[in-house]
């Protein structure tokens, strides 16, 4: 298990890319499901399932979920600049682990 201050950072992390709320997340996962040529989103519904947990409940998987989650948002957002809303599919990949690109 990661220590105090790495399970702090990593929580400080995950919220930081994760700005979907819950109910955002789980309403854009049950379109995405909807779709007839859509994949399986089993990062999704683990990020779903971390948002309504509390830090004390985390499991060594929940902890490896939102590492991805942190590397995956990190590496294929631009956090610092404007998104480009012409660019639907990286925006709908980055809805799935729960970080919209167009949300402020």
């Amino acid at each position: 298990m990661a220590d105090a201050l790495e399970l702090d950072a990593l929580w400080e992390d995950f919220h930081r890319v994760v700005n979907m709320t819950s109910a955002e997340l789980a309403d854009w996962l049950r379109v995405r499901d909807s779709g007839e040529l859509t994949e399986p989103l089993p990062l999704g519904r683990h990020v779903l399932a971390i948002l309504q947990k509390r830090r004390t409940d985390l499991t060594e998987d929940d902890l490896r979920a939102m590492r991805e989650v942190v590397d995956t948002v990190t590496a294929q957002a631009d956090l610092e600049n404007e998104p480009e809303a012409e660019d639907t599919r990286l925006r709908h990949r980055l809805m799935t682990v729960g970080h919209d690109p167009l949300k402020p």
